[in-house]
């Protein structure tokens, strides 16, 4: 069954920000990344996490519940010549059934919001290698916390098309949860990152990222996808003529691992 998901396939490939290079840095001193180990990208999407970590694995397994999402990361792939990915079709229900060699590093981006936090958990426990962890990386958003005009402008259009309560930021509530999660998790030894990303869009891009998401994709806008770019280029123009809009990103990642014995 196809999902929303699968019409925003083409714009999250092509529209959502990479994660800092800090990031993967860390994850390359953390987990000794030397192009030996075998990485799971959990929620993959189109790879938005693994592709970039393919350089630094023997092997990376991308898994996502949706195909038109691997088939872009695939896609991506081979434009960038990188061999070691498989995309299998799966989701965090279905971890311990996959098959999978034993894992040096889980990934995680957005989707861990949806995904039965404890159980995974308890599932990565049962193939991850004896020094391996999980990883899952978000952006934040805190209130008080300096926002671009340009924000407003695109939150007024969505509500306009979509209703309110559709602007898909990740709070600081759920994100101390996910924390919480993780430290109560067999991989309890937890520690925790923040970088500032600066991120600057052309009106395309702002336009293209909110069609990368589920809840104003394609699917969702139906008929007034037309009316919804047209107005928010509009919108968009008329508030800062320049056509580029710049923000900072907060960016979070959660490492954990087994407690040291």
């Amino acid at each position: 069954m196809s999902t929303p998901f699968a019409s925003a396939a083409p714009y999250y490939a092509r529209y959502r920000p990479p994660y800092p290079g800090e990031f993967h840095t860390l994850l390359a001193d953390r987990f000794a990344l030397d192009g030996s180990q075998t990485v799971l990208d959990l929620g993959a999407g189109p790879g938005t996490l693994g592709l970039p970590l393919a350089r630094l694995a023997d092997h990376v397994y991308a898994v996502d519940p949706e195909p038109a999402m691997l088939a872009e990361g695939a896609r991506l792939a081979e434009e960038r010549g990188i061999t070691n990915i498989s995309w299998l079709r799966g989701d965090d229900a279905r971890v311990t059934r996959l098959c999978l060699p034993r894992i040096d590093l889980c990934v995680i981006g957005r989707a861990f919001r949806r995904m039965d936090r404890g159980r995974v958990l308890t599932d990565l426990d049962e193939v991850l290698a004896p020094r391996g962890g999980v990883a899952v990386v978000e952006s934040l958003y805190r209130p008080g916390d300096p926002r671009p005009g340009w924000l407003a402008v695109v939150e007024e259009v969505r509500e306009r098309f979509l209703g309110p309560g559709q602007s898909g930021r990740t709070d600081r509530d759920d994100w101390d949860d996910l924390v919480d999660r993780l430290a109560k998790s067999p991989l309890s030894r937890v520690e925790t990152h923040q970088w500032d990303q600066p991120v600057r869009h052309t009106a395309d891009e702002v336009i293209g990222l909110q069609l990368s998401f589920a809840s104003s994709g394609p699917d969702r806008l139906g008929d007034r996808m037309a009316a919804f770019e047209t107005e928010l280029r509009r919108a968009l123009l008329d508030h800062d003529p320049s056509g580029t809009y710049a923000r900072t990103l907060r960016v979070g990642a959660a490492v954990a691992a087994r407690p040291r014995r």
